[in-house]
């Protein structure tokens, strides 16, 4: 199973986002489907989409990173997202890449088209901007000594070509749990924020795990949620959940399911013995 799974939060339109997105993506498919929850993978990268509401919305604080080997595969995907979608910034050609552009989609999902030279990948990034200026690095670090499979890539900074901000992040590569994560800061005063409408799942195989990455993302000034929901220290939002907890909702038997699910909305971090009790009546 995939560690940390992308989730996004969708006003009714989950199930439609993701077949737009497997319709243009590579190696892309449904992998299930509820009026609540659809699950997806785009090339690899697997994502789950929730029709929550109108409670929040997508911003580009944190978007996706396309990375692309041929300028047609960009052009298709720039076409793609264009229809009823948003340019954040033009198509073209920029000191930094001979191919790049950010685009939201008509679903409000911000993605980044860049031409590299490695076969599609799709990366979540994650943009530092006002009060979070300057904390990139000390996330990166942070998220690192947290998970396993986890490193630096590459790490980039403004340095001597922008001295009032030499030391913050242009642009960083990392990994986390093997998986591949993007991280940049703006100066400029931006309108947006880290918010829940994107969030990342920690798939936890038991109580043990859920309290360490429950407790090492909560310290120093992160916020209990509820519902398996936390926000770290910088505003980036996280579900810390037990397999358990999706075995347990996803019983054919419903009236132990709701038992289940009542008791967890009544929880902030997932207690697996509270779950298991409810299940069984107790």
């Amino acid at each position: 199973m995939q560690k940390i799974t992308p989730f996004l939060w969708y006003d009714g339109k989950a199930e439609e986002a993701a077949l737009f997105y497997t319709s243009i993506f590579k190696n892309s498919c449904l992998e299930n489907v509820n009026p609540m929850m659809t699950n997806f993978q785009l090339n690899g990268l697997h994502f789950s989409a929730l029709n929550g509401g109108s409670l929040y919305k997508f911003s580009n604080a944190i978007s996706l990173f396309v990375t692309c080997n041929s300028k047609e595969e960009i052009d298709y995907l720039w076409e793609k997202f264009s229809e009823s979608g948003t340019v954040v910034m033009n198509l073209g050609s920029y000191p930094w890449n001979e191919k790049y552009g950010w685009i939201k989609d008509k679903y409000g999902l911000s993605w980044q088209l860049f031409l590299g030279d490695k076969e599609q990948e799709i990366t979540p990034s994650l943009l530092f901007v006002n009060q979070q200026f300057g904390n990139a690095e000390a996330a990166i670090n942070l998220y690192t000594s947290i998970f396993d499979g986890s490193k630096i890539i590459s790490l980039s900074k403004y340095g001597d070509t922008t001295p009032e901000y030499k030391n913050n992040i242009i642009q960083a590569e990392f990994k986390l749990e093997n998986q591949t994560f993007k991280a940049m800061e703006s100066h400029a005063n931006h309108d947006f924020q880290f918010n829940e409408a994107f969030s990342f799942v920690i798939n936890c195989e038991d109580q043990k795990e859920v309290d360490f990455y429950w407790d090492k993302l909560t310290q120093d000034g992160g916020k209990e949620s509820q519902c398996a929901w936390l926000k770290d220290k910088f505003g980036v939002s996280w579900q810390v959940v037990p397999k358990l907890l999706i075995t347990l909702l996803n019983d054919k038997d419903r009236e132990k399911s709701n038992r289940v699910m009542n008791a967890m909305l009544q929880m902030k971090k997932i207690n697996c013995q509270k779950l298991q009790d409810a299940y069984d009546g107790k």
